[in-house]
């Protein structure tokens, strides 16, 4: 009988107190802390405020489309081609990308062919220009408006369709289908609002530590 009153108490213990499958605060299992440096902690770095009007917004308020702004002499465009796709073949020798493959694009794991043209693959602005201009970068100087749009921490090579349907989403409205890209994902837009001070909105915020809660060592890009 003794025994049997201990068992339980025990048992009512064990359920009574913390363990791995308690969420934390911070949307992680086990109530562990964001490791240092990691896109985790970094959230909480970031300014969170209501996203203002879109009033006013203009792709052109970001400077021309794909400006040389490293001086290389090619668009940013064909810069992000060249760095995300394989097998790429140029129009001019070593700018104008003619063609390519994305492998395992990163929004939906798959295959994508880039014909020059006949594009099935965009550069996506990774935190988009209409979210940012939303959230401080209509107070910004051209300057940092044009660096901040040709920035290649902010740009990567996507399938075509899967962007259109991110449109300007943030990490509230919009997460890649491909689950494994998430993290990742969510990473580069802490880093590009935390380098540029674009803040955050509370449901974003949440949504950015739910998805790095699940894997806290991820580091900023």
């Amino acid at each position: 009988m003794t025994a049997t009153v201990l068992a339980a108490a025990a048992l009512v213990t064990t359920a009574c107190t913390p363990g791995a499958d308690t969420p934390s605060s911070d949307g992680s299992r086990g109530g562990k802390p964001a490791a240092r440096g990691s896109a985790l902690a970094a959230v909480d770095t970031l300014t969170v405020k209501g996203r203002a009007p879109k009033t006013g917004y203009e792709r052109e308020k970001f400077g021309r489309a794909w400006a040389d702004v490293d001086g290389n002499g090619c668009g940013t465009r064909d810069d992000i081609l060249k760095r995300d796709l394989t097998g790429v073949r140029f129009t001019d020798g070593h700018c104008k990308v003619a063609s390519g493959t994305l492998t395992d694009d990163p929004y939906t794991g798959t295959t994508v062919g880039y014909v020059r043209g006949r594009s099935k693959v965009d550069i996506d602005h990774v935190v988009a220009l209409s979210d940012a201009w939303q959230k401080g970068a209509q107070k910004w100087d051209a300057g940092t408006r044009r660096r901040f749009a040709n920035d290649p921490l902010n740009l990567l090579a996507v399938d075509a369709s899967t962007n259109r349907r991110k449109s300007d989403g943030d990490a509230a409205t919009w997460l890649p289908p491909n689950r494994a890209y998430r993290c990742t994902y969510v990473a580069r837009q802490v880093a590009v609002k935390k380098k540029y001070g674009v803040w955050v909105t509370g449901g974003e915020r949440d949504a950015m530590k739910r998805v790095l809660g699940g894997c806290p060592q991820q580091k900023l890009p």
